[in-house]
């Protein structure tokens, strides 16, 4: 696990020392991603430069630190991430007798000969694991972008003065001295949609992320032209989903509970490849447990195991966790965290996710990777769960709301939306108040809020726009972001295919795949834990894995009203269910009651309508309003003004 940077220039005619401070600059900005060692290389005449900072994981000598030059010395390579099966790859080249003689056992060395001897393609199709690679072809004038299937690991590029920037992180790029990061309004839209934003786009203006399954390749001549060609795709969760539909897993129960668990162990057993100290995170779910219960059973040692805690109950798994690394023996560590302490991150939020991010898990996240690299280098994590296994909430929100509603015609689902629209909020509370007694729906406080979401709901067209509607934050960014308008994006391509899948569900799954979980919980764990120079793997994004479970039927997924049946079956071989049967709970912290008092005094400066229209950027009306409703108890806005305090707080160190 580390961090790369680098350029290729338009013009090659800059000192090279000059170079060498800047490479030394953006390679500094992102020591926290390796700070085990750093270099660089320079090619002057191309105009190519490029810096790596390692955190050393395999090969911990100096054979395996970047950039590193292939045996012919035509190829130089930075590379973040973990090849697993790089000893299977090493095989096979030496079979075919084209292995060079080996300096190291590092799975860097394992690449660059894979690119020497397969190319580029083939290379990447054999391998399996998460990396963002930089290759600079010195005969071809050529560099090569590459990023894992799934997007676990970042890679940034885009255009500054006269030179073409990529890196792991955007600070970064922002190290460049030509440097002018200019905030895209309708990407920021997107955000304010989703808490994230969305591959391909970046915060800013010219910058991209490069999709996952892609490369990308730069010859000296686009730089020139500024100019670059579309990422060519090796492989897709779309790809796999086709694939998975026309030759679906035909066998029973059974034979599917072997064969995830065959594959499960494997990736499990590939991923606890280290030279360094090695735990998991444990929360006490079905996700975490069923990785941390494959790797008890594969190791003769205990395994570490690490939690967080909150004093508030409602958001407190320390407890579940701690009976499952009792059960299963491991050398459990749990931080109970105050909300002080949680508070205090906070600050620190802009910093390490780089652009605006507002998933607030982002918080107990950081403070757990935190707390493991205390004692180990590695932690597997049991992300990936939900979207694989259906999980989610929203799967079977959206299954009983269309169950309910969407039988009526769109036309008259829209009268009545409108005529509940109309309706005073008082009248609301009046005749829906007696109806809690026999209706759990209505059994709150304020039932004219749930009046209201139910109403968004009955106007809804569609399956596809119920989707965007159970996953969209602000229902109208656009009309929030002064001269705004949302820009196309893979959601958007998706909405057009349900053919994808074989059910709304299985739709659901894929889609979250494809989008929520590379550009937010894989964002979200990425930055939180290289913010503290902790790797982390996700046993369930071996892509073989991904295409099993793409592959398996709806009732393998959910069953008698539950998510994630099969991978409950294979973990109660391990874990009794009496630990393991709960209700969901999400990963989170109490932002709604925060916004009321410790965090009320800071939220109202960032939020503050003069300064809003100073900055130019965001209509203060319908957060005032939201703002006002949330601190009188009227409505619980806390995600929507999460998502403006993160781009605020953003903003703010942006411009210091």
């Amino acid at each position: 696990m580390c961090g790369l940077a680098g350029f290729v220039a338009r013009m090659a005619a800059k000192p090279s020392l000059q170079w060498q401070a800047v490479l030394q600059r953006m390679g500094d900005r992102i020591r926290h991603r390796g700070p085990d060692h750093s270099d660089q290389w320079i090619d002057a005449d191309a105009g190519m430069g490029l810096v790596h900072r390692r955190l050393a994981i395999l090969e911990l000598s100096a054979a395996g630190h970047q950039p590193m030059v292939s045996a012919s010395g035509r190829r130089i390579i930075a590379f973040n991430g973990e090849i697993y099966n790089h000893a299977d790859l090493r095989q096979v080249l030496q079979a075919s007798g084209t292995a060079p003689a080996w300096r190291g056992h590092s799975d860097t060395e394992t690449l660059l000969a894979g690119f020497e001897s397969w190319g580029i393609e083939d290379t990447l199709r054999r391998c399996v694991g998460m990396f963002a690679i930089a290759l600079w072809d010195r005969t071809e004038r050529q560099l090569h972008l590459m990023r894992d299937r799934l997007g676990e690991k970042p890679l940034y590029y885009g255009w500054a003065g006269d030179a073409l920037l990529f890196g792991s992180e955007l600070k970064a790029l922002r190290a460049y001295p030509s440097w002018r990061g200019e905030v895209d309004r309708d990407v920021l839209a997107l955000f304010f949609r989703h808490n994230y934003i969305p591959a391909p786009y970046s915060i800013y203006k010219g910058v991209w992320k490069l999709p996952p399954g892609t490369w990308l390749t730069v010859s000296q001549d686009d730089v020139r032209r500024r100019e670059l060609s579309a990422p060519k795709v090796y492989w897709s969760v779309l790809a796999a989903a086709a694939r998975a539909r026309e030759e679906p897993f035909a066998q029973g129960d059974a034979a599917a509970l072997v064969e995830l668990e065959r594959i499960s162990d494997e990736a499990i057993a590939l991923q606890r490849i280290s030279d360094v100290p090695l735990g998991a995170f444990l929360s006490g779910g079905v996700d975490s447990s069923a990785v941390v219960a494959l790797m008890q059973a594969q190791s003769s040692r205990r395994v570490r195991t690490f939690t967080v805690g909150f004093t508030e109950a409602r958001y407190n798994e320390a407890e579940y966790a701690k009976a499952v690394a009792r059960h299963l023996g491991t050398d459990h560590t749990e931080l109970y965290v105050s909300p002080e302490e949680a508070q205090a991150v906070i600050p620190r939020l802009p910093a390490i996710y780089d652009e605006p991010f507002s998933d607030s898990s982002q918080i107990p996240t950081f403070l757990v990777a935190q707390q493991a690299r205390q004692h180990v280098t590695v932690s597997l994590s049991g992300d990936a769960g939900d979207e694989l296994f259906g999980g989610y909430n929203r799967y079977f929100v959206a299954r009983n709301l269309r169950r309910k509603f969407m039988w009526m015609p769109w036309a008259m689902r829209r009268r009545l939306a409108q005529a509940v629209d109309a309706c005073p909020k008082w009248l609301l509370n009046a005749l829906l108040r007696p109806l809690g007694a026999l209706v759990p729906y209505f059994r709150v406080s304020q039932p004219s809020d749930k009046a209201y979401m139910a109403a968004e709901v009955l106007a809804l067209a569609d399956d596809g726009a119920l989707y965007r509607h159970l996953v969209s934050h602000w229902k109208d960014p656009s009309s929030l972001v002064l001269g705004a308008r949302e820009p196309a994006t893979l959601l958007d391509e998706l909405l057009r295919r349900p053919g994808v899948a074989s059910t709304f569900e299985q739709w659901m799954m894929t889609t979250d795949t494809l989008t929520y979980l590379p550009d937010d919980i894989l964002v979200k764990v990425d930055r939180a834990a290289m913010g503290v120079s902790l790797e982390t793997r996700v046993p369930f994004l071996d892509h073989r894995l991904v295409e099993f479970a793409l592959s398996l039927p709806l009732a393998m997924k959910i069953r008698d009203g539950q998510g994630k049946w099969l991978l409950r079956q294979m973990l109660y071989k391990y874990v009794p269910k009496t630990l393991i049967e709960r209700p969901k709970m999400g990963f989170g912290v109490p932002i709604d009651s925060w916004l009321r008092g410790p965090l009320r005094d800071w939220a109202a400066a960032l939020l503050d309508d003069a300064r809003l229209r100073r900055e130019g950027f965001l209509d203060p009306a319908p957060i005032r309003q939201k703002w006002e409703e949330h601190q009188n108890g009227a409505r619980d806005w806390h995600y929507y003004l999460w998502d403006v305090l993160a781009f605020q707080a953003w903003l703010e160190a942006e411009s210091n």
